[in-house]
């Protein structure tokens, strides 16, 4: 489309328009995939009421989505406050903002104070199968301990009980237990750490973006209510 010298304002804000969405949309992605991804998946079902891993999960999706909602909303709320030159479409606009950037703090600070309770909690839950399988070999648990081995391509874990040599051969992927696999403990930990770091790097960047909406939001409200837009109404008159 062209962009006159009247519909300047719009047409410049429609590129941080989608930048918010698209952001928006990246937020829902990654919290879809961490929802309903086969490790987590496998984890959460695992896992006992006593043990806080299911909490987690589930906080961590609904807060996610939550999220990519306020920012899209956002973006539309501006964007459309900016075509119409709306105060009140402006001001919901920053509300919206500043509600994602409450958010999104206390999240980035709890992954600084709780870096390891979801990295503990979901070996909790591998230790707590596996020593299950170990004890009594019931076919049920067997299942669950081969299918989190087939997930993270690990075998069985360094322990001091004994000879486990016999769970192993039981749960393991074949390839894994004659070329002697990863530690399955090690490979959660390596998984889950990738995974929280990508995690805290897209947080860092929708606080970047949303602390840039609110300013852009105030700037848009404070522009439309003195009427300094970027060209002039009226006529003048020569006296």
């Amino acid at each position: 489309f062209v962009c006159t010298q009247q519909d300047l304002l719009p047409c410049k804000s429609l590129p941080e328009t989608l930048l918010f969405q698209l952001l928006g949309l990246s937020i829902a992605t990654l919290s879809t995939v961490t929802h309903y991804g086969l490790h987590f998946t496998l984890i959460s079902n695992v896992s006992l009421d006593s043990n806080t891993y299911k909490v987690i999960h589930h906080r961590a999706f609904y807060f996610g989505i939550c999220l990519s909602m306020t920012l899209i909303l956002a973006a539309l709320l501006s964007s459309a406050a900016t075509v119409r030159e709306s105060q009140c479409l402006t001001a919901m606009g920053f509300f919206c903002f500043a509600l994602a950037f409450c958010g999104l703090i206390p999240a980035a600070c709890w992954r600084y104070t709780h870096s390891t309770e979801v990295q503990d909690s979901m070996m909790d839950v591998y230790d707590f199968v596996y020593e299950e399988v170990r004890r009594n070999t019931s076919s049920f648990r067997r299942h669950e301990l081969t299918a989190i081995h087939e997930a993270f391509l690990c075998c069985g874990k360094h322990s001091p009980f004994g000879d486990t040599t016999n769970v192993e051969s039981k749960t393991c992927p074949p390839d894994q237990v004659h070329n002697e696999g990863q530690d399955c403990l090690q490979s959660i930990q390596d998984f889950l750490k990738k995974h929280m770091d990508f995690v805290f790097s897209l947080l860092g960047i929708a606080i970047g973006f949303t602390v840039y909406g609110m300013i852009l939001t105030s700037f848009l409200w404070f522009s439309i209510h003195f009427s300094s837009n970027l060209y002039r109404k009226g006529k003048y008159i020569l006296r």
